[in-house]
């Protein structure tokens, strides 16, 4: 079946909701995720949305926290204008009903949190599920609006792509939609759009340990590299250094808020080991405190640290961190007398699909905006609850270059799609294929291409990768879709620009930390890792 609507928009967090609902002001809009409409990166988000909001605080404040954190390849005016434009995107959140937290001694303030490497209070927050909170907000505003078609339990195949004559213009290939998996059915729907909004999060399940949902498999970074976007900077992989250790929690983030408000971190033995690392000690930047955790843990023989905010007071505790404290408590930790047991897991992608200033990827027709897009706001490393700020600053531009586009697109004849075509393909009757090369990848990527990096280490992933990625080819075409499969290739296919990222930039930077480049090298490497479907045989 055809399905055509004026915007398809891939993902429903925190950027693909924002522009839907904005986009829908336009035109018709097809919201399309894989699960429910509340899966989502952003629904995981404890920490905040960084706007400055105090008068102690200042643009130029978080602008230069925000280009110290990226090591140098932060581009500068990007970081200037998301900063700037954080206010009125806060305020329109409020506007749809966010329910942000108020400050105890005057409620018409928002309570503004601290997190590693800001130099002020600028997190603003709803208790500790500022994403959930966002979420819940944002999809009772779709489900207001009557143009927003909502497609849950469906999952994107592959982007179309066509040629087309823009008036005087040579010819040139134009994303037009994308092939679509009714998952329930097994039905594979081709959606027509006239602007595709790819905001499908990250890539966490690519490594063995996440504090990403399970549906961030990378599958719009993958479509988009295979349509031709050009795509960056995907060395830098954010490992957030405080996941809760505990065999009865699957990776439960303690938010970096914790440390924000007074939390240590300690060894075993009780002794504090950040000082050795960085003068800001437990609020030092995330890729620095989950490198030292990672070298502490190699010395010890450890599985984890402890994150101590014992000296707090409990109702203090229950109040700003209530869905930690109850977590903790309901695994027999108790956060006001216990230390936290914690650990590193692979958090937030800083690079992916490459976009201009207005969220447009190098395909016409083809946007992109939150943890599926590489805008040049973090460069080698995100400043802490900068992730939320990106994603409404960039669809609210991507809404603005849409609105002006789409007048002339309607003028245009539509361009024929062909259905899908499975080609002779027949049923999976090997599943232990999936699960085998799924588990194989992951664990792959965890030991060779995690916090710490060498060339050899680099060069067995890239063998392994490349390998399973052929065979995946093979077994893709032989078969008919189905969701584990689609998101197999695209997992391994994320596997591979990783690794070929990686092994891309010889030097220490950020969030990619190279034991045979322990340096910077700014001479050489001083500008973003770019890739396309060329580079990779």
């Amino acid at each position: 079946m055809e399905i055509s609507t004026d915007f398809l928009v891939l993902g429903t967090g925190i950027a693909g909701l924002s522009f839907a609902i904005k986009a829908s002001s336009l035109g018709t809009v097809a919201l399309v995720t894989k699960k429910e409409k509340m899966d989502s990166s952003t629904n995981y988000a404890q920490g905040g949305i960084a706007v400055v909001q105090d008068e102690t605080d200042s643009f130029a404040s978080h602008i230069d926290d925000t280009l110290v954190c990226g090591a140098g390849l932060s581009k500068e005016e990007v970081v200037r204008f998301v900063v700037k434009e954080g206010p009125g995107r806060l305020q329109e959140l409020v506007e749809w009903g966010v329910r942000f937290t108020r400050s105890a001694n005057d409620p018409s303030r928002f309570d503004l949190g601290r997190e590693g490497g800001h130099s002020k209070r600028r997190v603003v927050h709803a208790n500790d599920l500022t994403g959930q909170e966002i979420e819940r907000a944002l999809n009772e505003k779709t489900s207001s609006i009557g143009n927003i078609q909502l497609f849950e339990n469906h999952i994107a195949i592959d982007l179309i792509m066509k040629s087309s004559c823009l008036g005087q213009k040579i010819e040139q290939d134009r994303c037009v939609g994308a092939y679509v998996l009714d998952i329930a059915h097994r039905v594979v729907h081709t959606f027509r759009a006239k602007f595709v909004m790819v905001a499908t999060g990250g890539i966490g399940k690519v490594y063995l340990i996440t504090t990403n949902p399970d549906i961030a498999s990378g599958d719009g970074i993958a479509m988009a590299y295979r349509a031709g976007a050009k795509i960056a900077n995907m060395e830098f992989i954010q490992f957030h250094p405080t996941c809760l250790y505990h065999p009865g929690a699957k990776s439960f983030l303690i938010s970096e808020a914790v440390r924000g408000e007074g939390g240590v971190l300690r060894l075993k033995s009780g002794d504090t080991f950040m000082e050795k690392y960085h003068p800001l000690k437990s609020l030092a930047p995330r890729d620095i405190v989950a490198r030292a955790i990672d070298a502490e843990l190699k010395k010890s023989g450890d599985d984890y640290v402890f994150l101590d905010i014992t000296h707090k007071d409990r109702d203090f505790l229950m109040s700003r961190f209530p869905n930690i404290y109850q977590r903790c408590l309901e695994l027999g930790i108790d956060m006001a007398t216990d230390p936290i047991p914690v650990a590193p897991a692979e958090h937030y992608l800083c690079g992916g699909i490459v976009v201009n200033e207005m969220g447009e990827t190098t395909i016409p027709g083809l946007l992109a905006a939150g943890e599926a897009s590489c805008t040049g706001l973090h460069g080698a490393n995100r400043l802490a609850s900068n992730s939320l700020l990106e994603a409404v600053v960039f669809a609210h531009r991507s809404f603005l270059r849409v609105q002006e586009l789409l007048p002339a697109l309607r003028q245009e004849d539509p361009l024929p799609i062909p259905a899908w075509d499975p080609r002779g393909a027949t049923e999976i009757n090997e599943a232990i294929f999936i699960s085998y090369n799924w588990e194989e990848i992951r664990r792959c990527m965890w030991h060779y291409v995690g916090i710490v990096r060498s060339e050899r280490r680099l060069k067995r992933a890239q063998h392994r990768i490349d390998m399973i990625n052929r065979e995946i080819q093979e077994y893709y075409r032989d078969f008919i879709v189905t969701k584990d499969l689609l998101e197999l290739r695209n997992i391994a296919l994320n596997a591979q620009l990783i690794v070929n990222c990686a092994r891309m930039r010889k030097e220490s930077r950020g969030l990619h930390y190279n034991l045979d480049y322990p340096e910077k090298n700014d001479r050489v490497f001083l500008k973003d890792t770019v890739i396309s479907r060329n580079d990779i045989p």
